[in-house]
Order: structure tokens, then sequence, then C-alpha cells
């Protein structure tokens, strides 16, 4: 395909001035387009890659919502550019859509100086597309603030912060939208609309004609429907001129463009081919001329060429390999995705009212919201949270480090504590001695395996042929944990490594690079897996990879033959180098010679299992693989026991899952489920209720008689719901109806359709990790968040699924999920019985006492009375009117994140930070949060002397140390900021004197 384009776009005029004869090379898909991009770019065009838009009339298109932004970006920058070498590379599905013309694209300007009305700004973004938000995070989102504007542009990589001096523009800055702090100064800048800008008099009738639209969405509004109500779009086939990029796709488009657009014929001289570069591919083609294209020149010299008169090597990015007779152009580079990133949102821990948490000394209760109140004579505002009997705790809001969001696991609803009643210090004690003897443990185990010579483990010459062999490129992140495990291998130390990373995502294939440097070593390796699904699953991807180099494979589970297994056992007992996958019925083999141990989502394993693991890999390499995250916190506490590899990036073949929200409908339910099968896939089914199980599985039978049902739930004995999962894997059933969606570490990859009922009921973590359970093959996966027809849902509820369904893999619903799991997956790590103390605490909690215990362990604190300083929470009473102010910053989602931020700030440097991002998102401080800036700075100040607790009375001020008398000072006088500057220069000159 890149050979014909390179041809075609040769024959051209090459005089700039001149237009060629196509303005749209029409492909079958983008993943096509994209290819093509590289060819057009390396001649000198300027390429425009629409994406591929496949929505029907009528479709909320907010499901659509990336696309439609790409579209709008395309567009807007391709009319915009003078250039006449120019061209949109689009699949046919786009192209055969009406789009938006020049002068639904017209951007608003702005310009450093200009005179601007906020209200009228306002009235147009909206008529724009634009939505307006707290917190400017995505493309077409603005916010408004007094005198400050945030509005990140459809066709911009940046949003920009615009500040008014009344109603004329001081000052543009773009800045990041993960930490909203700005950056450079612009001079101008330009709105571009996202799909089309309307007049009052459009709008006011575009709107009034959605809003009487009978649909089963719970939404309807301009960004829902627009595009199939604006009447005056343009159709490019006639509009432009179009070629198609070959014969075969012109046949399977006909339909486009009433069969007038002609093809780019087949290459005479070029054709497309997959090298294999090395010295001797340059020698073998030494008499041809060649254009080797590189980004960077160190790839070249990597190659080692010899002298060659008919080479040339070109600084490029282009990916582009075509060869003729007498011609080869070659390309060092890796193709680019453009994969857009997701960034962590400055808003992590998102407390919504209602939300369980749970308070360090107190225990859980609910979250209300913030609250000011006077205290002493002077406002502060505190975090409201309610426990049991109705009582109501004020925290200042400057100690909330001292609550976390309570997650435990999913669906669990926990116990409310009682205040005064010491229940909750009792447990936390009980967990606190628990954990004391696991952290020793890991600890002690560590020590033993440090003594241990391990064997070197290192790849034979026939490695690069066996990751060929893997048929896809490997990410960075998975490169960079093969080379981690290939230097721990080699060092003569024993590993210990822990794998991370979403289902899909290439762990197994991390691991046979471990496996085959072992048998390459002679050693034999064994692989342990929870269930007899994942062994199965995993047994034939290492035989189809191992095999072919003649490595023997070996399965242990309740399916495997007696013959089979005698077999294994007489390869281990012998120290062959072989690879035995196996379930715990692995454990009772006897083995010699094993190189490396690889062990899948070891927290599922019982504990018996687990010692007995522990015994057989004591000299061994260890590699353990998890679904689940752990935090960076705990990571670096368990660094020098434990070392850790993240897979965070997506195959490069991964699409993101396109959601819907609607109401529960039988004809939209149907069209799911026989789109579904049309393709040869199955659907998951959630409802989260068992007794309405039965129902629901002849509801579903109703709409659809053929389909095959099978049922699960977690009051099911566990080797039926194997053996029925196992049977779902092998396609003996079209539709999992599940009370909770199977285990994150299952690979069912046929699986890419998902129904979750009564969405509304669901926290947005949850729902973003249901979602994730479709979409991880190359299939596109589709996820619908059905609520009942008369459900009556919360204002809340409704925007955190609409959220969603614009946000196919982005958004603080992606991020908050993440930091669940993350969370989650730390609680597992260690392995022990541990669900009933995380139960009564929190996960969080329970990830905070662990890091402190080991942490003690290791004696990382200096001594005993450090420990105490540490841990030592600052108690601040003074008679200072100290609060983030609602009229500086007036969305209490805001505030209570910079309180959070600020509470769990460790140094003096980080305050001022905050400070200044505060200043630069909202405007010029007022006293009151300059006063609670200040007061979390002698927080942190008193904490580094070991100060327990801060007080004053009128201009007498007392400190109290942890240990030792307390010191009495006097202010110049009992204004506030006279107490502040006492207390502070007191804190910094006995900082400087210690």
């Amino acid at each position: 395909m890149q050979s014909a384009l390179f041809e075609y776009l040769k024959e051209q005029p090459t005089d700039a001035k001149q237009k060629s004869c196509a303005d749209v090379i029409i492909y079958d898909s983008y993943a096509q387009a994209l290819l093509a991009a590289h060819v057009g770019e390396y001649l000198g065009y300027e390429c425009f890659v629409l994406p591929e838009f496949v929505a029907k009339k009528g479709d909320d298109l907010r499901a659509f919502c990336a696309e439609l932004l790409k579209i709008s970006e395309t567009l807007s920058l391709f009319y915009n550019l003078e250039k006449k070498k120019k061209l949109i590379l689009s699949p046919a599905n786009t192209i055969s859509y009406p789009l938006p013309a020049k002068k639904h694209l017209e951007q608003i300007k702005l310009k450093l100086g200009d005179k601007l009305d906020t209200k009228e700004l306002k009235e147009k973004l909206l008529r724009c597309g634009y939505s307006l938000v707290d917190i400017v995070q995505d493309k077409a989102e603005a916010s408004f603030r007094g005198e400050i504007i945030d509005i990140f542009d459809v066709a911009s990589s940046k949003p920009v912060r615009v500040l008014l001096d009344f109603d004329e523009i001081e000052s543009i800055k773009s800045f990041d939208e993960a930490t909203q702090k700005s950056d450079n100064e612009l001079k101008e800048f330009s709105i571009t609309p996202f799909v089309a800008s309307f007049s009052s008099e459009q709008f006011e009738r575009l709107s009034e004609q959605i809003s009487h639209l009978q649909t089963d969405f719970i939404e309807q509004n301009l960004n829902s429907y627009g595009l199939w109500y604006i009447d005056d779009l343009v159709d490019f086939t006639s509009e432009f001129c179009c070629i198609f990029a070959s014969e075969d796709i012109a046949k399977n488009n006909a339909e486009l463009g009433n069969s007038r657009i002609p093809f780019i014929p087949e290459p005479k001289r070029f054709k497309d081919f997959e090298p294999k570069l090395n010295a001797g591919f340059f020698d073998f083609h030494s008499s041809k001329k060649i254009t080797l294209l590189s980004a960077t020149d160190s790839a070249i010299r990597a190659l080692n060429l010899n002298e060659n008169k008919n080479l040339e090597t070109k600084q490029s990015p282009a990916w582009i390999n075509i060869i003729s007779d007498d011609e080869i152009i070659v390309s060092l580079n890796r193709p680019n995705t453009k994969r857009r990133e997701k960034k962590a949102s400055v808003v992590i821990g998102e407390l919504n009212a209602g939300d369980f948490v749970v308070h360090e000394d107190y225990g859980i209760g609910r979250f209300v919201g913030l609250e000011q109140a006077r205290v002493l004579g002077v406002t502060q505002e505190f975090v409201v949270i309610t426990y049991q009997g109705g009582d109501r705790l004020l925290l200042p809001a400057g100690n909330l480090n001292l609550i976390d969001k309570y997650i435990a696991n999913s669906g669990s609803v926990p116990q409310i504590d009682k205040l005064g009643k010491g229940g909750f210090a009792k447990i936390k004690e009980k967990v606190k001695e628990k954990l004391f003897a696991i952290a020793n443990a890991i600890i002690e185990l560590a020590a033993k395996r440090e003594l241990i010579d391990a064997k070197v483990l290192e790849v034979g010459s026939n490695y690069a042929e066996f990751k060929k062999m893997a048929g896809f490129l490997y990410t960075t992140d998975q490169q960079n944990a093969v080379d981690a495990i290939f230097n721990d291998l080699k060092s003569g130390k024993v590993m210990d490594r822990l794998l991370s990373g979403d289902v899909g995502f290439g762990k197994t294939e991390v691991a046979m690079n471990a496996i085959f440097a072992s048998i390459s070593s002679k050693a034999a390796a064994l692989f342990f897996v929870p269930t007899t699904l994942l062994c199965s699953q995993h047994y034939a991807t290492l035989k189809a990879r191992f095999e072919p180099f003649g490595i023997k494979v070996y399965r242990i589970d309740r399916f495997s033959s007696t013959k089979h297994k005698n077999e294994a056992k007489k390869a281990l007992a012998n120290g062959e180098p072989v690879v035995v996958i196996g379930t715990h019925a692995l454990l009772s083999l006897e083995a010699k010679n094993i190189g490396v141990i690889i062990i899948d989502e070891e927290h599922k394993f019982g504990v018996k299992q687990k010692e007995k693991l522990k015994q057989i890999s004591q000299n061994s390499h260890i590699l353990s693989m998890s679904a689940t995250p752990i935090p960076r916190s705990l990571n670096m506490a368990l660094s020098s026991v434990k070392t850790y590899s993240s897979l965070t990036t997506p195959p490069l073949d991964r699409q993101d899952v396109r959601t819907f929200v609607l109401k529960w409908n039988e004809s939209a339910i149907k069209e799911a489920i026989m789109r579904e099968l049309r393709r040869g896939g199955q659907i998951f089914y959630v409802h989260n209720l068992i007794a309405d199980l039965p129902r629901l599985q002849r509801e579903i039978k109703a709409i659809v008689p053929t389909l095959r049902i099978l049922v699960l739930h977690g009051k099911m004995d566990a080797k039926t719901s194997e053996e029925e999962i196992l049977n779902f894997a092998d396609k003996k059933y079209d539709l999992l109806l599940c009370t909770s969606i199977v285990e994150s570490g299952i690979h069912l990859p046929n699986a890419n359709t998902i129904f979750i009922d009564n969405s509304n009921k669901f926290g947005i973590a949850d729902l973003h990790q249901l979602r994730g359970r479709v979409g991880r093959s190359k299939a596109q996966g589709f996820c619908y968040f059905l609520v009942a027809e008369d459900a009556q849902i919360s204002a809340e509820a409704s925007k955190r699924l609409l959220a969603l369904e614009a946000n196919s893999f982005l958004g603080s619903g992606a991020v908050l999920a993440h930091h669940d799991l993350e969370i989650r997956g730390g609680g597992n790590i260690l392995g022990d019985a541990q669900s009933g103390h995380i139960e009564a605490i929190g996960y969080s909690l329970y990830l905070k006492m662990l890091e402190s215990e080991i942490n003690r362990c290791l004696a990382l604190k200096n001594d005993e009375q450090n420990t105490q300083k540490e841990s030592q929470n600052v108690d601040i009473r003074l008679s200072i009117n100290a609060f983030i102010n609602s009229e500086l910053i007036d969305s209490n989602r805001v505030r209570l994140e910079l309180y959070r931020r600020l509470s769990k700030c460790a140094s003096v440097d980080e305050v001022y930070e905050i400070g200044a991002e505060i200043e630069d998102r909202f405007g010029r401080l007022d006293t009151f949060t300059k006063q609670f800036l200040d007061v979390i700075i002698i927080k942190i100040l008193a904490k580094g002397l070991g100060i327990k607790a801060i007080s004053n009375f009128e201009q007498n001020i007392s400190f109290t140390p942890i240990n030792g008398e307390k010191t009495i000072i006097k202010a110049k006088s009992k204004d506030e900021d006279d107490i502040i500057e006492a207390i502070l220069n007191h804190l910094r000159s006995k900082n400087a004197n210690n």
C-alpha cells in the first residue's frame, strides 16, 4: 500500500504552487491511513489523518467523543494551512459521513490587550460545543473563575489560562492539565469549535429539536446528538477531489461517491516488503541504491555497516519499507501509533458525600463534606464525618492526612464505628502486631535469600529468533522489564521480582524470556498458576512458543493424563531442562536443577500452598506476576526485599472500549447481543443481586431465544465455577450472567461486550474496572451502563456515568480505578489471610501501617525517638482565622483536594509550591488562605522538632514537645499576623540550631 502511494505522489507536479489532483485519499482503516501518512510526509506533503468513525445515525455521540474531537482538530488544521501540498488521509467509513465545513470551524481569537466580555465568551463557548467545568482536564472544556479563565482548545496540545485585568486580557499562558500549573507566555490564542459553532438562533433551534427526541439514552443535548441534526455539513466525496488508495478498497466501498471516485493504480516499480535488517541484508543488496531512514544516528551506528557507496542515510522519523529492482527505501524506526497517553489527574483520592472513610484514630465513618465553623472565636474549615448514632466529628482541614477513603473488597459494606468506645483502637493494635510479624518474616526470608549463590542464567545465540517469534514489537515497558530480569538472572544473586500489568499487557511474554534464559542455561523452569483455566491458557501459549526450539513443555493439573504427569515427574527428577506449568498439583513434585520459578497471581494460592512454594523456591530465581499494581510508597519500602517492574502501556493494537449509558431496553440489548454474536464473540452481563439472576436469565432468553446463557455467582462452589468458566472459554456458552465479573487475572479475549445492570449504584472505580474486562484483544470492546426504565438517578450518579461514556480511557475515573487497584494490590502482596483485618480498617490504613512496620524492621529511621516524631501528629490550637477561602475557590471538590495535598506535605517547599499553584490557578491569595498555608508550614516545622502541640492565649504561645518541658514565648501583639510571625521565627531558629 505504501509503494502505490509513493509512485502516485512522485508523479504529481513538483511545483509547490500547483495543486496535486487529489485532496483526500481513502483507505479501509485508520491503521492503513497512518502508514500512508509516513509516505506523504517523507515526500513533503502535510498529511492530516482522520480517525475511524463508526457511529450510526441516532447513536449518542458522547461515546464517540474522542473521534469527534480528533475530526474537529484535524479539519481545523487542514482548513487553516495555506500550503498547496496537503492531503487528508481517511478511513472510508469516516469520509462517508457529512463533516464540518470551514465555516463551521471558524476560530475565536484572543489576543493580549483585547477587551473581553466574559458572559459573551461563555455563551460563545457553549455554542461551540464546549463544556463548563470546575477543573479543565480534557479538550473542549472551559472554566471561569472570576478574572481567570481556563480553556482547552480542540486543536491544541495544551490548555491555556487567561488572566483578566477588569475586562482586558492581561496575560495568556499555556498550562499542564495534569498539574494545573502554567508555563509558557503566549501573545494570542485561537479557540476551535467542537464539531461546529452556531449562532444564537441556530443553537436555540437545534437544542429545541433535540430536547423533543424519544431515545433510550439518559441525557439529550447538543453534544449527544448535534451532528445528526446539523443540516449544512459537507459531503467530502462531492466537495473535494477524492481517490481510493487501491482498486480493492474501491470495490470494498463501491457505494461511496456513487462509484465515480477513481483509485490509485497498482505500483509498476516498487512493492512493499518487511525487511530483516542486519549487515548481511545491506551486503546482499549492495548493488541497489539504498536510502536508510532513522530518527537517530545511534540506530544506524548500531548496525555496524560496511562501506557502501550506494547507501545513503537520512535522519527522518518516517516508517517506509519499499523495494524495486534497483532501489530500496528502508526504515529503522518503529511505527508510531500516535497513542494518546493517560495523564494522572490532579484529583486522585476524590471524596464524594456519603463515601466511607477511615480515620486513623476514630475508625470508619461517612464523609459528609466541608463546613466552616467558629471555634475559640476564629473561623476554620472542617471535614465533617458522621459515626454511629449520628455523632459528628469535625476534623480540621489541615489534618486531612489522618483520613483515607475506605477501600475493601468490592461490594463489602463496612460497619461504622462508634465515637468514644475505643473498639477501633483495639482492632488497630491487633493488626499492628500481626503486621510486625509479617514484616519481620518478609525481611528474614530476604536476608536468607541474599546469602544464596544463585545459578547464573543467560540466553543463547538463538534468542533473537525466539523474540522475533512473538510476532509483535515489545512495548517500552516490556523491554525494560526483560532487560531488568536478564540483569538479575546473570548477577549471581537470587532474583525476587514482582511484575505487574493489566490482563493482555504482555506479562506472559516477559515471563517467557526468563524461562528461555533458564532453558538456554540447561536448567528447568516451573510456572505456577492458581486456576485450571489459566493453566490451559498459559500451556497453549508456552507450547506454541517453545516447541519450535525443541523445548519440552508439560502441564500438571486435574485434566492432565497419568502418562503425561509421569513424563513430567521423570524429567524434573532427572534435572532435565524442561518447562512445567501447573496448579497446586505441581507443588507435590520432586524437582532438581530448577533455574527460574514463575508464580502467577500468588495472592490467590492458599496459606499451605504458599508455604510449600516458599520451600521449593528458596534457591531459585522467582518472578511473581500480578494483574494489580502496588503503590509506589510500598514498592519503595519493599525495594531492599523485592524488585518491581510494571507494564502500563497497552499493546499497540488495543482499542478503547466504546461506552454507552442507556435505559434498560429490549431492542437495544438485542441489537448489542446480536452484533457480538455475528462477529463470533461472547458477552458479559453483570447484575449484583443473586436473587434476580433466574428472572434476568428468563428475560434475556426471551429477547434472544437461541442464546446459551451461563449463570455464575459467589455462592456457587469453586470447582463448579471453575469448570463452567472453562466451558465459557471454550465457547460452549454465549453469555455469562454473573454478580461480579470474572476474576481480573483471567483472560477471556473473545468476550468483548459487557452490560452492567443498575450501573447508577456502582462507584466510578468499580465501573471503570468492570469496563476494563472487555476490549482486551484486537476487537473493539463495547460497554453498556444500563439503568432501570423508572430509576430515579441522582445528579452525582448521572454525572459519573456520563463522564465514563465520554472518556473511553481517560479522566479521573481511570486514575481513581488505578489508585483503588494499587491499594488493593498492596494489600494482596503479603499473601497472608488478612481479609478480616483489611475489612476492619480498610486497605488504605492497612497499607500505611504495613509500610510503617517494614520501615521499622529495616531500621530506616535513626532511632526510636525519630520514629515517634515521624508518626506524631501536631495538635495546633491557635486563635487564627485560617482556611482556603471559598470566595477564592468556590468549588468544594477543588478545595477539598487542595486540603488533602497540603495535609500530606512533608516539606515547607511543597507548601510554597502549592501556594504558587493556587495563585496561578485562582488569583491573588487572600489573608485567610495565606494564613492557612502558614499553619501547614508551622505544623511541618513543629513535627521535625518533635513538638506535639502548639496553642496560644492572646499573645502568649506555648509549645509542648513529645519529650521535655513546655516552652512559652510572647508575640508582639495578639494580632493574627504577629502570632504567626512569632511562631515561625521561633521554629526556624530552633531548626537552624539543630
